[in-house]
């Protein structure tokens, strides 16, 4: 399917990111097709990954940013591809090159999740300002790339915006701050050739409360079906967020960003669009325990890589 934001399109971007960097683009592999599109090229040990949204392009300069800070004081991340001048203009998008790391043994677990997520809250706050945790405004902006959204599903989304808003202000301002990953789950987990667990994918990095990275894990269990991640976690983190008051509206927050986050790509898949259909009538009737498909497994199926970079799109 063709658009604005359709693979045809990212493909062409990612050959001309290639080429300002001086490399062949032969051999590329799409890893993912969601809110970026990540392509890794093996054979010159980078990782291409453009975003899909002219609105959340300014993410790209806070990825980037983060990516060096990261480097300096050794943060359990993926790196930035050396020599780099990052972020890449290619027309009216956005990319940022990435070491390729190839898909590591063991796999990453929950467990490591639980243990990098704590070794990463206690890196303190960079020497540059992160947003504050706005899972209301991260929203909006989807909400305003609003190709192939009906007028009526529009209205419940902002409808739902407007009523989280102020209590995600009171929370913010009730809790202790701290650095969050914005979107903690064990696909966003690589593993280096020297065995260290390191994290990716810094889209939602910002400044909030802990809980926000655990919430993931937990409401992932309840709509995929999962069963038993949640319990690890809270074994390797040490907390359990499902007993903390505050998780009824984490929970929301994160349904809300896990149905918003399709919204631009609606014009691109036509699986996608029934996917967001089929979470959006579950929340509508207030139904917790339907069960949801992942939009990455809808999104190009063929072509994808089940692990290396591609879990960090």
């Amino acid at each position: 399917m063709s658009g604005r934001f359709s693979e045809e399109t990212m493909t062409e971007a990612m050959r001309e990111v290639a080429a300002s960097l001086g490399v062949s683009s032969e051999g590329a592999q799409l890893l993912r097709l969601t809110n970026n599109a990540v392509f890794a090229l093996p054979t010159s040990g980078i990782v291409i990954r453009i975003a899909r949204t002219h609105r959340l392009r300014d993410r790209v300069t806070k990825i980037v940013r983060l990516g060096r800070w990261f480097a300096d004081i050794d943060a359990p991340t993926i790196r930035l591809a050396p020599g780099v001048e990052q972020p890449i203009e290619v027309g009216t998008l956005a990319a940022s090159v990435w070491d390729y790391l190839p898909a590591g043994s063991p796999t990453p677990t929950v467990k490591d999740l639980g243990l990098v997520l704590r070794e990463f809250h206690s890196l303190g706050l960079p020497p540059f300002p992160l947003p504050t945790w706005d899972p209301v405004a991260d929203a909006r902006k989807r909400l305003a790339d609003a190709d192939g959204l009906g007028g009526s599903d529009h209205d419940f989304l902002v409808q739902w915006c407007d009523r989280l808003e102020p209590q995600i202000d009171a929370l913010n301002q009730h809790t202790h701050q701290g650095i969050v990953h914005g979107d903690a789950h064990v696909s966003n987990l690589l593993r280096e050739p020297a065995d260290r667990v390191v994290m990716c994918d810094f889209d939602a990095t910002c400044v909030g409360p802990w809980q926000v990275d655990l919430a993931a894990v937990a409401v992932g269990e309840q709509r995929f079906g999962s069963r038993g991640a949640q319990e690890v976690l809270t074994a390797a983190y040490g907390r359990d967020v499902i007993s903390d008051p505050s998780w009824p509206l984490l929970r929301e927050a994160r349904e809300l960003k896990m149905i918003v986050a399709a919204v631009p790509l609606l014009a691109t898949s036509e699986e996608i669009s029934a996917e967001f259909d089929d979470r959006l009538r579950s929340i509508r009737e207030s139904n917790h325990r339907k069960h949801w498909k992942p939009f990455a497994d809808l999104a190009t199926p063929d072509s994808r890589s089940p692990r290396s970079n591609g879990g960090c799109g």
